[in-house]
Order: structure tokens, then C-alpha cells, then sequence
């Protein structure tokens, strides 16, 4: 699973993972148990780059794993060797939604090190620009998530996927 922050990677991708008795991964979370610090203290101590280069090995990682939902940190696509390694190891569903819906759902979270000293809903609209191509080019699926409840978005998934 693709999609910008705020999209419901993770809460989808959990709901989805249980309906079809698979296993999920959080990118995030893998990270943050690797390396003992949360996401905002990676960026702050050691910076994006960082960040993305373990980001990467995470999903390397993860996508070793079968039988998986995988939920990707938002910027996980800005890599073209990260695009092409889950192009090539299944299914890409993008959950989309409109800057206005994101930036609402993300106000207020602390654990967003790009939203620091800015505000979200042009941070969303900078985001939205920049990384929607990347998701449009490797997405098998689009899902607006800001058009329907997360049950609808899992239903729709697992109907795609079935196919």
C-alpha cells in the first residue's frame, strides 16, 4: 500500500491484512524497532536521507516476506529502486485523498517529521503535486479513501484483489 501520509496505510492495511488472513507490515514500525527511535528522531538526529536509505532496506525486507500486507511510509516512492521493487513483488493499491481531507486527518500528530513548523494543508497540496505521479505510475489500484469509510476501501481492495 501506497499514499501520502494520513491516507490510512496503516489502518486499512491492518483491517485488510485480518479480512484476508494475511500478515501486515508497517515500514514505519520496522524502522522504528530497528533502530530504537521514532521516525521524527531519525529525521532530527540523522536527517531525511537517512531516513530513506533504512526506509528502503525496510521494504527489501518486507518484501521478502509472502502472504503480506504492506503498508509503505508516505515518501517510500521517491525512490525509483523502491517503485520498481514493488511493481515487482505484487499488487500496488494507492489510497489517495484530497490534500483538504489529509491535512485534517494529520493536524495535530507529532509523529509527522515533515509537518514540522509548517502548515498541513500546504504541506498536503507541496506532497499531493510532487508524489502523485510516482503512486499514479505504480498503482494497480486507486483508492480515494477521503470518498468512502475504511470498511468500504477494504471491501473494494479485497474485491480487486480476488480477481
Amino acid at each position: 500500500m501506497v499514499g501520502l501520509m494520513g491516507s490510512g496505510k496503516s489502518t486499512i492495511g491492518k483491517l485488510l491484512a485480518s479480512r484476508l488472513s494475511l500478515s501486515f507490515v508497517d515500514l514505519d514500525e520496522m524502522i522504528v524497532q530497528a533502530q530504537g527511535k521514532s521516525i521524527p528522531q531519525i529525521f532530527e538526529h540523522d536527517g531525511e536521507a537517512i531516513f530513506r536509505a533504512l526506509e528502503s532496506q525496510a521494504l527489501e525486507e518486507a518484501l521478502k516476506l509472502k502472504n503480506s500486507v504492506i503498508a509503505t511510509g508516505g515518501g517510500a516512492i521517491l525512490s525509483e529502486h523502491n517503485r520498481e521493487m514493488m511493481k515487482q513483488a505484487g499488487r500496488v493499491i494507492w489510497l489517495d485523498a484530497s490534500p483538504e481531507v489529509l491535512a485534517a486527518r494529520i493536524t495535530g500528530d507529532s509523529n509527522r517529521p515533515l509537518l514540522h513548523d509548517v502548515d498541513p494543508l500546504e504541506k498536503m497540496k507541496a506532497l499531493t503535486s510532487e508524489r502523485n505521479p510516482l503512486y499514479a505510475e505504480i498503482a494497480d489500484l486507486r483508492i480515494d479513501t477521503g470518498l468512502m469509510n475504511t470498511k468500504e476501501a477494504v471491501d473494494k481492495i479485497a474485491a480487486f484483489l480476488s480477481e
